[in-house]
């Protein structure tokens, strides 16, 4: 006979195994990775005079030049704007060194209040863009030959005004395997793409990486200002961009790559904590549910092993057998070894601890934090959209 503790354990279980069902045959089936784009197979001979990348870029002087070189191998009259947002190191002199016309290089001017660096960065490279196509581009992000033109197929054939793409992360080291995969699983799980993808959902999806827009959306919205002090500024411009009516577009590529390497644990914690607490819209009680569902979610099916019970170890195996069932098309995906999906509880409890620890410091009276700079809450105005209400 199953005594009191055991039941707890057993119908804490069975909530895992339900949920992680229901997860499995969701209509819109989030951890899949049908929403895809990569560079086109052959060669296409389009100009591209009617796009004008912009390129925010704050000490990126490592990276900078590949990202630029990429830009330029498409000779087709690509225009490039790089502003340097006040950089400390030698991003001036990398960007000078390439010589080329098509870069036009804009000095940035000093931070108003109110705003994050990277927005305000953007917003004066976008005020110059009189092309009708914009593309936002990160300095770390490395755009290899054919996916502009892949992106412009999938605005015509989708009849999407914004195109983004979820540039790979960097996976080389132990860290990166470890979390830079769960961190797109977990970010498809709460911004659906087949969800975002729909003109009938309100659910909004961009990665700020790589977004290909039309210009005249900009002012449409009332300019970057209208969320100028947005920590997911991404997909807070998707979602005002989504809610005049405008079609928007989000997928994985491995044809957008970043470049930014993670070695240690710390950068990949300061990178989630960044916006983690943003994401549950700074609520307390959001992050009471999101520290219970997770804990049951991952923690209890792998604690349930070990117990005496057989009831328990088989609701166990089962939670965590359809748990990774839905982790191995991301894994695959990105070339990586199907063994790393037992780590995906792992991954999980460190992000819970990113998580608390992204609340700590907004308690603490720090809302994020980017490229050396430090917002306090009172210092930058603006709402993030970025809801994950679902119709």
């Amino acid at each position: 006979m199953l005594d009191f503790s055991m039941i707890i354990w057993m119908s804490g279980i069975l909530i895992a195994v339900l949920v992680w069902v229901i997860i499995l045959l969701l209509p819109w089936q989030p951890w899949r990775t049908c929403e895809s784009l990569n560079a086109a197979n052959c060669y296409n001979d389009q100009s591209l005079k009617h796009i004008t990348v912009v390129i925010p870029a704050r000490n990126e002087a490592q990276v900078l030049p590949t990202t630029l070189t990429a830009l330029l191998s498409e000779n087709r009259g690509l225009r490039v704007i790089v502003v340097d947002d006040n950089s400390r190191d030698a991003t001036v002199s990398s960007v000078n060194s390439l010589e080329s016309d098509r870069i036009r290089l804009l000095k940035g001017k000093s931070l108003p209040p109110g705003w994050t660096g990277k927005l305000w960065a953007q917003q004066q490279g976008v005020n110059q863009v009189k092309t009708p196509l914009t593309l936002l581009l990160d300095a770390d992000i490395v755009v290899d030959p054919g996916t502009i033109d892949s992106l412009l197929t999938m605005k015509r054939e989708t009849g999407a005004r914004f195109v983004s793409l979820l540039a790979a992360p960097h996976m080389k080291t132990f860290w990166e395997r470890l979390l830079m995969p769960a961190f797109v699983y977990f970010f498809k799980m709460l911004y659906p793409f087949s969800l975002s993808n729909s003109i009938r959902s309100r659910v909004a999806a961009a990665a700020g990486g790589c977004i290909l827009l039309e210009t005249p959306l900009i002012k449409q919205i009332g300019g970057l200002n209208m969320l100028k002090g947005a920590v997911i500024d991404d997909c807070t411009l998707a979602k005002l961009i989504k809610l005049q009516g405008n079609p928007i577009w989000t997928g994985l590529s491995r044809s957008v790559r970043s470049q930014r390497p993670y070695q240690r644990l710390s950068d990949i914690w300061d990178m989630v904590a960044r916006t983690a607490y943003t994401q549950l819209i700074y609520s307390v009680w959001l992050l009471a549910l999101c520290t219970l569902l997770l804990l049951i979610l991952f923690v209890l099916p792998v604690v349930g092993l070990f117990l005496a019970d057989v009831s328990v170890q088989g609701l166990s195996i089962a939670a965590l057998a359809i748990m990774l069932v839905t982790y191995l098309p991301c894994l695959r995906y990105y070339g990586c070894h199907s063994g790393w999906a037992i780590t995906l509880p792992f991954a999980a409890v460190l992000y819970l601890a990113m998580t608390w620890s992204s609340a700590i410091r907004y308690w603490r009276g720090e809302r994020t934090r980017w490229k050396g700079r430090v917002y306090k809450n009172e210092q930058i105005a603006g709402v993030d959209l970025a809801d994950t209400t679902f119709d």
